[in-house]
């Protein structure tokens, strides 16, 4: 008698089920209670396209923008200077990343901002020559102190890509007659960028939220925009609301690009690229179908 064909049962998993149904409660009964505290939503949806709410997010996007590409140039510079063998130059870079590492960028924002009460004036001699108070506006105070403390966290993961890179493919390069710069340029960087691309855009999505601490040095980002609108209006809680939704939807939507750039420099190393969003969403579905019990005859 030939073998019965056997028939595979998946297993029912009660618990996932049961874990599902309390999230589902606890999240409708936080919802519940802030439909039922004093917050006027329509005002909240009024204001998300205010004017000035829409220059508070442009100048939030630009500022974030600048000071990521601000930290990224210098990171790379600290980074290969601190694995020089120059001992000069390695311990400047050691010491910049030790001092921009250890102080609070509230700290260096007010330090730039009021660096008049230090230097009256900046003198660069036959390039240029200005008032401290002119040259230092709020956007250079907030770009300075926003870009000087990224470049020394992307020291570290710059460093980190470079030292990830085999060794032997810098010897290889050395070995063809290449020179060091031109190998950590075409050899060791384009490596180095799977293992320094996630931990930036990571960076790069904190630089949007820390970018809200510019408000001190008076530049009009998306806080300062909203917190204006609030105590004029007297809708402070509102607007904090307002502020909320456009910070998540700023990090949503580059958290997207973070990770389809992930996804293209994970070529070559992975044997299959991770699913993309719409990918798994066809995935879930696909799963949801087989959740039933099979009739067994």
């Amino acid at each position: 008698m030939p073998y019965e064909a056997i028939r595979a049962v998946p297993v029912r998993h009660y618990g996932r089920w049961v874990a599902a149904v309390v999230v589902v409660a606890v999240l409708g009964a936080l919802a519940y209670g802030f439909s039922q505290g004093k917050i006027i939503w329509h005002t909240v949806g009024i204001k998300l396209l205010d004017h000035t709410v829409l220059t508070g997010v442009w100048h939030t996007v630009l500022i974030s923008v600048c000071a990521m590409a601000m930290g990224l140039v210098l990171g790379v510079l600290f980074a290969v200077m601190r694995l020089s063998k120059n001992p000069v130059t390695g311990a400047v870079a050691w010491l910049y990343i030790w001092f921009f590492r250890g102080t609070p960028v509230y700290v260096q924002l007010l330090m730039w901002f009021n660096l008049s009460l230090i230097f009256h004036t900046i003198n660069l001699m036959p390039l240029y020559k200005n008032d401290t108070v002119a040259v230092m506006t709020p956007f250079v105070a907030a770009l300075l102190g926003l870009g000087l403390n990224e470049g020394a966290y992307m020291a570290e993961i710059v460093r980190a890509g470079i030292q990830s890179v085999d060794e032997g493919q810098t010897e290889a390069a050395h070995a063809l007659g290449m020179t060091g710069p031109r190998t950590m340029a075409r050899i060791v960087l384009p490596q180095a960028m799977r293992v320094i691309i996630p931990p930036t855009g990571n960076e790069f999505i904190n630089m949007l939220k820390t970018s809200s601490l510019v408000s001190v040095v008076q530049y009009g980002e998306l806080l300062r925009a909203t917190s204006d609108i609030g105590i004029s209006s007297n809708a402070i809680m509102e607007m904090f609301f307002v502020a909320s939704v456009w910070y998540l939807v700023l990090t949503s939507v580059f958290s997207v690009g973070q990770f389809y750039l992930e996804r293209r420099f994970a070529r070559g190393s992975l044997r299959s690229l991770p699913l993309t969003p719409w990918q798994k969403v066809r995935a879930n579905l696909a799963g949801m179908a087989t959740l039933r019990r099979p009739k067994v005859g």
